[in-house]
């Protein structure tokens, strides 16, 4: 008998990874979790933000950084502008302030773009999982621990399991659209 256990752990991971990947994918809001890729090199070691930093919201387009150490000001507006976010940046004595522009219709086709790219990296994930599952039934079967009527109800199990993650998938992207619609 076939234990999905360990087929459903690594689901749970491609699902984990792709929600994180949505999450860094920005909205019409300012979100802390935006500059969750952003590295700053502090004294000598690359640390993400949030390790050097304060991050709260100011308003709903704007973000407020304020490191620990106001000497690491420079080091985290340089960070910030290497991460390439598409954002404005501003320093005063408390910090850096973050500023997101309104998206563009332009801009908005590229953020669905880069969705359905991670969505689709998502599902190479799930179909590789899948066969590596799929070879060792096949491989039980071989060696007789199986018999074919069992493999063909495995594999019909595990199918299920892959279009209910996949429907989970769709559902993620589709509220992801709504959000960079607004």
């Amino acid at each position: 008998m076939y234990n999905f256990v360990e087929f459903k752990k690594e689901i749970k991971e491609i699902e984990d990874w792709l929600a994180k990947e949505f999450s860094g994918i920005r909205t019409g809001m300012a979100s802390p979790n935006l500059l969750d890729g952003v590295r700053v090199e502090s004294y000598g070691a690359v640390l993400p933000i949030n390790q050097v930093a304060n991050i709260g919201i100011e308003n709903a387009r704007t973000l407020r950084v304020a490191p620990w150490d106001l000497s690491q000001v420079k080091a985290i507006e340089k960070a910030i502008t290497l991460a390439d976010l598409g954002v404005s940046i501003s320093t005063d004595s408390n910090g850096v302030r973050v500023s997101f522009p309104e998206l563009t219709s332009e801009r908005r086709g590229v953020l669905m773009k880069m969705a359905k790219e991670r969505l689709e990296k998502a599902r190479v994930s799930l179909r590789g999982e899948r066969d590596s599952v799929w070879e060792e039934i096949q491989k039980q079967e071989k060696d007789g621990e199986l018999s074919e009527d069992e493999k063909f109800r495995l594999k019909e199990e595990m199918q299920k399991i892959v279009d209910e993650t996949n429907r989970k998938f769709e559902e993620v992207l589709a509220k992801k659209e709504k959000e960079i619609s607004l």
